[in-house]
Formats: structure tokens, C-alpha cells, sequence
């Protein structure tokens, strides 16, 4: 069932693919995220020509228009100072990267500004819209600037140029085109609807019309809007065992899933909800210990051994453009490919984090207060606010 959205609290899930023109290393093409649980920003830039000079054409747009708009700069200053920054190409005597910026906001207000770059993709309800815009110049520059709501599910797809010129003069002789896009976005729409997977189906289209050996950089975008997926996670036990209830509650009372790692903190959850801890026999995986149940709790796992693996797994995912093979392993029902899934999935996630060290986890190199679980965590939870997830961590 499609709805219009609340009034506030949304969030965004976004991906992006590129193509470097064959033969190139770099790409001319650069994406920059920002995320925040009040808006995200995606800057999408297109710098001159390919290789070398364009990806720092394009990595300075996308660096400053990001930045200066989330420190609430103005469109104005931020397009003059792009033109300014930008060093000058000895050959053609310019300065020049096109680029697509888009904002959205927790209560769906949307703000895009094109510049050069192809028209963005509004795809909704399964229909795909070019969005209207006003035409504006600024600093000599020539932008489309459209304000408008936006609802849940809603998707916004921005493309480099290299995408809509993908098969000149070869299997297709215009090009693949806006219009030609938008049809194809509307089909497979019915079938893939997040932004991974639309980015990919893209991607590979536009590699196939370049027959693998891509004519220009080609970037694709997408920004999904959703409602908030909350996760609390807790494990350790806290230093103070008075505490223990306080934490159950705490996890108890948040809204979303809820996730228990570790044997003693799934004990403590057991005794205080007077709700049976029920252990696996089954090893789905021999490296990963079994998974537990509790009444209440949607996923129960082993501790330090199942809390490494999931951090390998996030590890995996986070390399750049992260492969196919490395994806199946979020299908897996281990609790480490589990965890991983639901840590993946989520936008706002909550750690209550127990510190009482238990010795059996412990590096006798290490300080005290430093418990190999705890170190684990905390690289987890870093690499987590690197994909843009908004963290809150709660210490026992």
C-alpha cells in the first residue's frame, strides 16, 4: 500500500555506482553524501574532459557544495565559490564541472539544483516524473532550482552525462537518452524498488551499450526516501549490577528492533523479563556460534566470536562499491550475517554498551577498561556512522 508521508521523521537511503571511461584509472565523476538525522545531501559532479583533471574538477564541486550547504550556506554563495575554486584548464582556458545537488529533509521538504548535468528522475508509485524547476543564472551559471515535497518511497535518480550518452555511435546512435531512462527505471521498478539494486540494473545497462569499454565516466544515483528503522543493541554486562534492570527497560522501551549480543547480557535479559533463554543446537555456520531466543527480542547472539565476524561482514560491505559476493552473505542465517543485516538495514541504531569486562575476553596487554568486546563494538559503530547511520550509544 503507497501512503503520503508523515510530517516529519524520514530519513534516506542512498547508493551510487560509477564507470571510469576505458582506459582511465580515475573517475571523472564524483559523489558526496551528507548525512544528519535532520537532512541528507547528495552532490553529484561532473567534471571537464576524464581522468586526473576532471575527478579534481569533480572532487572540489562536490567537496564544497556539500559542505557549504550543510553549514547553511546560500545557492548563491555556494555556486560562486565553485566558479572561484576551481583551478583553470591550461587547454581550454575554463574552469568546468556540472553538477546535481539534492537535499531532503526529516519532514520531506526537497531542494535540488542542476547545473548541466541531466535532468533528475523523480520516480513515483511507479511513474517516473522530470521534476519542475525555475531557470536561474548565478555567477554566470545557468541552474534549474526546484523546491517540493517529497513522500515516502518516493526515489530521485541523478545521472552523469555518461549515462545518457551511453552507446553513441554504436548500438545506439543517439544515445540512451532521458526519455529512454525513464522507461526503463519505470520497468524494472516493479520488480527492484531500492536504490542498490536500481543503481546496478542501470549501471550494468549503460556498460553493456559502451560494449564494457565506456566512452565517458557514467555515474547513476539514487536517494530513497523511508520512514526510520530503529535498532537498540545491548551487550555486556553493565559494571554495576543494579544497573541491570535500568538497561533492560531502556532497551525494552525503544522503538524498532531489538538485538542482544553476548551470553551474560542475554541472561540478564532472560531473568528480568521472567522469559525463557532458549539456545540453538544448530551451527549454520561452524565459525559462528548458534543464535538464542527470547520472548520479546528479535535476534539473540553469542557474544565476542559472533560480534568479529559481524564486523568482518560490515568490513566487506563498506569496500568500495561492495561486490556481489560479499552481498550473499547478508543472506545467510548465521547470527553474524543476521546482525550484520539488521545493523545494515537500519538508519537510527542505539547501543547500550555494558562495560563490566569479562576476563575470559580479555588481552592481557590491554588496559583494564578495555575489553576486546567493547573495542569490537566501538569499530563497529565506527564504520556504521561512516554509511551515515545516526548512532547513539548509551554506556552501563
Amino acid at each position: 500500500m503507497r501512503y503520503r508521508v508523515k510530517a516529519m521523521n524520514m530519513r534516506s537511503d542512498i547508493y551510487w555506482e560509477s564507470i571510469n571511461k576505458f582506459g582511465e584509472e580515475l573517475c571523472g565523476d564524483s559523489v558526496e553524501i551528507v548525512y544528519s538525522p535532520e537532512k541528507t545531501i547528495l552532490v553529484l559532479a561532473d567534471g571537464l574532459g576524464s581522468g586526473v583533471k576532471a575527478n579534481i574538477l569533480s572532487t572540489l564541486t562536490t567537496k564544497i557544495a556539500a559542505t557549504m550547504i550543510k553549514n547553511g550556506a546560500s545557492i548563491e554563495d555556494t555556486v560562486r565559490t565553485i566558479v572561484s575554486t576551481l583551478p583553470v584548464c591550461k587547454t581550454r582556458k575554463i574552469a568546468y564541472s556540472t553538477f546535481t545537488i539534492i537535499m531532503v529533509d526529516d519532514k520531506c521538504n526537497c531542494y535540488v539544483v542542476e547545473y548541466d548535468n541531466p535532468r533528475v528522475f523523480l520516480l513515483r508509485n511507479g511513474e517516473v516524473k522530470k521534476i519542475e524547476g525555475v531557470r536561474r543564472e548565478i555567477a554566470g551559471k545557468e541552474l534549474i532550482e526546484t523546491r517540493m515535497k517529497v513522500e515516502e518511497n518516493d526515489m530521485l535518480i541523478a545521472v552523469s552525462d555518461g549515462v545518457v550518452h551511453a552507446g553513441v555511435g554504436g548500438l545506439l546512435n543517439l544515445g540512451w537518452q532521458w526519455e529512454n531512462i525513464a522507461s526503463y527505471i519505470e520497468k524494472v521498478s516493479k520488480i527492484e524498488t531500492t536504490p542498490r539494486d536500481l543503481v546496478r540494473l542501470l549501471i550494468t545497462v549503460t556498460s553493456n551499450f559502451y560494449l564494457d569499454r565506456a566512452g565517458d565516466d557514467a555515474t547513476v544515483a539514487a536517494l530513497k526516501v523511508i520512514s526510520p528503522r530503529r535498532v537498540t543493541v545491548f551487550t555486556g554486562p553493565p559494571q554495576n549490577p543494579a544497573d541491570d534492570g535500568k538497561v533492560v527497560e531502556l532497551l525494552m522501551s525503544k522503538p524498532g528492533l531489538k538485538v542482544v549480543c553476548g551470553g551474560s547480557a542475554a541472561r540478564i535479559v532472560s531473568e528480568i523479563l521472567h522469559e525463557e533463554l532458549v539456545t540453538s543446537a544448530e551451527f549454520v555456520d561452524p565459525d559462528v556460534p548458534p543464535i538464542a531466543s527470547i520472548k520479546g527480542i528479535d535476534l539473540v547472539t553469542e557474544g565476542v566470536l559472533t560480534l568479529a565476524r559481524t564486523r568482518q561482514i560490515l568490513q566487506e560491505h563498506a569496500l568500495p562499491r561492495a561486490q556481489t559476493s560479499n552481498l550473499m552473505k547478508l543472506n545467510k542465517k548465521d547470527g553474524a550475517s543476521r546482525l550484520a543485516k539488521i545493523l545494515l538495514d537500519a538508519t537510527d541504531l542505539t547501543f547500550l554498551l555494558g562495560r563490566a569486562v569479562n576476563p575470559a575476553h580479555q588481552n592481557p596487554d590491554f588496559p583494564k577498561d578495555l575489553s576486546i568486546k567493547l573495542n569490537i563494538v566501538r569499530d563497529i559503530i565506527d564504520m556504521l556512522k561512516k554509511m551515515g547511520k545516526n548512532i547513539d550509544v548509551k554506556y552501563f
